[in-house]
C-alpha cells in the first residue's frame, strides 16, 4: 500500500492524537502516534524522516505494525527472557504494598523504605513502579462541584463560548483581590549569562487593592480597574463601565463566579434598570469554566509575582499599562469541547443561553 493509499479511523485517530499531545507517555510511544498521524497526512517518508530523525525501514516497519495491529501494535514487543514466577510474586508484593500506606506513619513509600520492608533492592522496586507508572511521591488535587445544577450551568456557559448569541457581546467577569503592593527592602539583582534575576528575601507592604477584570470572549480586549475594595458596589460601579462601552441597547452577557457580591439586591436593581445585560453564573467550584480566571493567571505571571511596587498607586500603573499593551494586539481563547454528550448532560426542559 502506498502512501497515498493510508487511511486511519476516526477512533484510532483520536487515540494517537492523544498519545502524541501526552506528557506521561515514553516519548518513543509519542513518536510513533506522530509518525502514523504525518503518514494519514499523506507526508513523504522524506518529510517523516527528516521531523522524527528515522530511517526508512523505521516507517516501514511501524507503519506495517499498524495496519497489522491498529494502535495496539504501536508498542514495543521485546521477546526477552522468561520471567520467573519468584520476580512475578516479587512484582505483585511490591505493587501490592505501594498502594497501601506505610506502618511508620508516613503518607507514602520511598524505594528504598519499601525495599528494606520486603526485603529486595532499591533499583528493583523502582524499575517495577516504572514499569506500573507508578509515582508514590507525586500528588494532584482535584475539587468537585456539588451544585445539584451543574449540568445546566455549564451547558449554558459553554455554549455562550461555543456558539455566541448574534449582535451581542459576551464577558468573563471577576475579580483578583488582595493583590500586595511589594517593595523589596534590597535591590534586585538582574539577570546575567549563567544567573538568574535575584530578589531580596525580605519585603516592605504598601497596601492591597483588587483588580476587576471583563475578557471580551470574542475579541480577547480586556477591561480593567483597580480598587481598594471588593464590594458588591465596586462590582455594580464597573458593570456600569462595561455597558457604557458598548451601543445603546446592545445585548450583553455577562459570566460571574458564586460569590455573593455578584448576587446582591444592587446587583439586581442594576439589571432591573439594565433589561439587556444578562448575568450567566457558573457552578460552584468550577472556576475552570470562567475564561478571564486563564487571564488572571497570565497577569499573575507577567506582572505581579516578580514585580516590584512602591505604592499601591504604582501597582494599578503597572497593571493598567499592561492592560493597554495587552489589548493592541488582542487573542481570544480558543474554547474546544471534544464530545459534549460524553461530559454534560442537559435535561429535555433547559434551553441553554436562550438563545
Amino acid at each position: 500500500m502506498d502512501n497515498a493509499q493510508f487511511r486511519v479511523k476516526s477512533g484510532d485517530r483520536k487515540e494517537l492524537t492523544a498519545r502524541m499531545r501526552s506528557r506521561t507517555l515514553p516519548a518513543e510511544d509519542v513518536r510513533r502516534a506522530r509518525l502514523i498521524l504525518m503518514l494519514a497526512e499523506k507526508r513523504s517518508f522524506t518529510e517523516i524522516q527528516q521531523a522524527l530523525g528515522c530511517n526508512r525501514s523505521y516507517i516501514s516497519r511501524w507503519k506495517q505494525r499498524f495496519l497489522s495491529e491498529g494502535p495496539d501494535g504501536l508498542y514495543s514487543q521485546h521477546v526477552g527472557s522468561v520471567r520467573s514466577k519468584a520476580s512475578m510474586k516479587l512484582e505483585a508484593r511490591i505493587l501490592a504494598k505501594t498502594q497501601a500506606k506505610p506502618s511508620d506513619g508516613s503518607t507514602h513509600w520511598s524505594t528504598r523504605k519499601l525495599a528494606l520492608e520486603i526485603g529486595t533492592n532499591h533499583m528493583c522496586v523502582a524499575r517495577v513502579w516504572n514499569r506500573a507508572r507508578l509515582q508514590p511521591h507525586r500528588i494532584e488535587h482535584y475539587i468537585m462541584s456539588d451544585d445539584p445544577e451543574f449540568e445546566s450551568k455549564a451547558a449554558d456557559v459553554i455554549g455562550l463560548y461555543m456558539s455566541p448569541p448574534q449582535h451581542a457581546v459576551v464577558f468573563c467577569v471577576d475579580e483578583k483581590t488582595a493583590i500586595q503592593a511589594l517593595d523589596r527592602l534590597d535591590p534586585v539583582l538582574p539577570l546575567s549569562p549563567g544567573r538568574a534575576e535575584r530578589h531580596g528575601f525580605e519585603y516592605y507592604r504598601h497596601g492591597t487593592l483588587s483588580l476587576y477584570a471583563a475578557l471580551n470572549t470574542m475579541s480577547g480586549e480586556v477591561l480593567g480597574k483597580t480598587t481598594a475594595r471588593h464590594t458588591s458596589e465596586e462590582f455594580v460601579r464597573f458593570l456600569s463601565e462595561i455597558v457604557a462601552q458598548q451601543p445603546n441597547g446592545k445585548e450583553i452577557h455577562i459570566i460571574a463566579d458564586n460569590l455573593s457580591a455578584h448576587k446582591t439586591a444592587r446587583v439586581e436593581e442594576f439589571l432591573e434598570k439594565n433589561k439587556n445585560v444578562r448575568m450567566h453564573f457558573t457552578p460552584t467550584y468550577s472556576s475552570w469554566l470562567n475564561q478571564v480566571e486563564l487571564w488572571f493567571n497570565k497577569v499573575e505571571r507577567d506582572v505581579i509575582a516578580r514585580g516590584v511596587f512602591t505604592s499601591t498607586s504604582d501597582l494599578t500603573r503597572k497593571l493598567m499599562r499592561y492592560i493597554r499593551a495587552g489589548n493592541k494586539n488582542p487573542k481570544p481563547v480558543k474554547w474546544s469541547y471534544s464530545d459534549v454528550r460524553r461530559r454534560i448532560t442537559v435535561g429535555p426542559n433547559i434551553t441553554v443561553t436562550g438563545h
